[in-house]
């Protein structure tokens, strides 16, 4: 565990893995560096609006919140309303590409990407784990 909580303080090696752990495992290591955590259910997840509206939810955004890519890009590379010295999203429950189209989510996997690199240059981790095989872009 010692070992997953230093490795996820390393800005340098914050980016998108598939989980490869117990997800208690990752709690228990998340709870020792203090980061905030975002589960996030993709079970009900049938399309973009879904997918946004969970993870808006899942992240408790803004009254300002506008519920499209934009909005989500901000919300992601913002975090003012839950400042923490590090930030965790894990995506549980989804199928291979979140219940999207390819379009939408290779948009999502984008977002995600310039998010990770947003808060690199803040030097502060960003992670995001699946419970899930992912594709490539």
């Amino acid at each position: 565990m010692e070992n997953l909580s230093l490795r996820l303080t390393r800005v340098s090696e914050a980016g998108m893995y598939r989980l490869d752990c117990r997800e208690r495992d990752l709690h228990a290591a998340i709870a020792e560096t203090g980061y905030s955590l975002f589960r996030i259910d993709l079970e009900k997840v049938r399309g973009k609006e879904d997918f946004i509206t969970v993870v808006a939810r899942a992240i408790n955004v803004p009254d300002w919140f506008g519920k499209n890519w934009d909005a989500l890009s901000d919300t992601l590379c913002d975090f003012s309303w839950q400042p923490s010295p590090g930030y965790v999203l894990l995506f549980c429950n989804g199928n291979d590409m979140f219940g999207m189209n390819s379009g939408d989510y290779r948009i999502a996997m984008e977002i995600f990407a310039d998010t990770i690199e947003f808060w690199r240059s803040q030097d502060k981790p960003f992670w995001i784990f699946f419970d899930h095989s992912i594709h490539e872009i």
